[in-house]
């Protein structure tokens, strides 16, 4: 039988996060180079994301998570991106396919919201299943944002779906079966990203919908509050909150949307400081987004080639960076006590019946 258990995904035991930086920092490859090590000891990040360039095998992730973790001497948060469909770091033939938040939602629309919520709880059950047993405690995913019409496809089928209410229920049980597995889940992309135009990897969406409008992007945000204990921004300015200030580096979003009116307490990070949404130096973006309220930056270099200058970046952001105190450092310890040991699960079962309900709605599960 295939199953999950606490000797095969161990939860983060309790330590201080004293002298810990206010980053999330990415590696180049399978293995750390002696100056990644160097860098990681000293610096001492909040986390480390996994990208593809560093995803090859089961044993080699585990090895690499092993020694991210020896390196700066306790047990970081790993993070991932993997949310299913055409963002997934993990591929085949060493890993699944998942698929899309979108065929939950059009499942919704075919068969019913109860099939599936069930089936989204079962495929990020899964997904869990083999983030855990890597040392992977924390994945950027769901994708609460809304589906709509006539916008960029940087969100598409990432999306739930276009009604605030089913967006909110599928990406809510992502969420539990992601921590049932023992990972811990990072809602994105507040405000909501849905609107964009343009894609924010290439320049900074402008959204000029009303508050009023804006309103059923903050739903399931809102309705998600009290579930993720982290979440993302979004690097989108919209007019009616803070001219062209993009929420990441907008202290009126942050304070006033997302921690006053969406209600969100979560540790707070940005999305992809690399990106070409943002203007200015890595240096100036990372401070830039600390002074607006954002709790730990995230810089991942995926388009870059050359470990040395992903070595450089690395380097600029985390120096850039405070150390966690206050409110991050408290939002950081629970976002660490939400990836606690995983439940008892039956891998097998859950497949069989995941393509079960998939089957239901007519269309290919992935």
């Amino acid at each position: 039988m295939n199953t999950d258990t606490p000797q095969t995904a161990r939860a983060t035991p309790p330590h201080s996060l004293g002298g810990v930086r206010a980053c999330i920092l990415s590696v180049f490859g399978h293995a750390l180079s002696k100056d990644e090590r160097k860098l990681l000891a000293r610096t001492n990040p909040f986390g480390v994301i996994l990208m593809g360039r560093s995803c090859g095998s089961p044993d080699q992730v585990r090895a690499l998570v092993e020694d991210i973790r020896g390196s700066t001497g306790r047990s970081t948060m790993i993070f991932i991106d993997q949310e299913g469909g055409r963002v997934a770091r993990l591929k085949p033939p060493n890993w699944p396919v998942f698929p899309a938040a979108g065929r939950y939602g059009a499942l919704a629309a075919e068969v019913g919201l109860d099939i599936a919520r069930e089936a989204a709880w079962l495929g990020h059950r899964l997904m869990a299943a083999e983030l855990a047993p890597l040392g992977v405690n924390a994945d950027c995913a769901p994708d609460a944002d809304l589906l709509i019409p006539g916008a960029h496809s940087i969100v598409g089928d990432r999306s739930f779906g276009a009604d605030p209410q089913q967006v909110a229920a599928l990406a809510g049980e992502a969420l539990s079966a992601l921590a049932a597995g023992g990972v811990a889940g990072v809602v994105k992309h507040i405000p909501g990203h849905g609107r964009a135009e343009v894609d924010s990897h290439e320049a900074m969406p402008v959204v000029r919908a009303s508050r009023e409008e804006l309103e059923q992007d903050f739903a399931p945000f809102r309705a998600l509050s009290g579930a993720a204990a982290m979440g993302m921004t979004a690097h989108l300015a919209y007019t009616a909150l803070d001219g062209q200030t993009p929420a990441t580096l907008s202290e009126t979003i942050i304070r006033q949307v997302i921690r006053e009116a969406i209600g969100f307490d979560g540790l707070l990070m940005t999305d992809d400081l690399g990106m070409n949404a943002l203007g200015g130096s890595l240096k100036s973006r990372a401070r830039r987004a600390v002074d607006a309220g954002v709790d730990v930056v995230l810089h991942c270099s995926g388009f870059i080639k050359e470990p040395e200058k992903v070595l450089e970046e690395m380097t600029e952001v985390a120096e850039a960076c405070p150390e966690l105190s206050g409110d991050a450092l408290r939002r950081a310890h629970a976002a660490e006590r939400a990836a606690s040991p995983p439940e008892f699960f039956d891998r097998r079962e859950g497949w069989r019946r995941l393509e079960q309900l998939l089957a239901l709605g007519g269309a290919p599960g992935a």
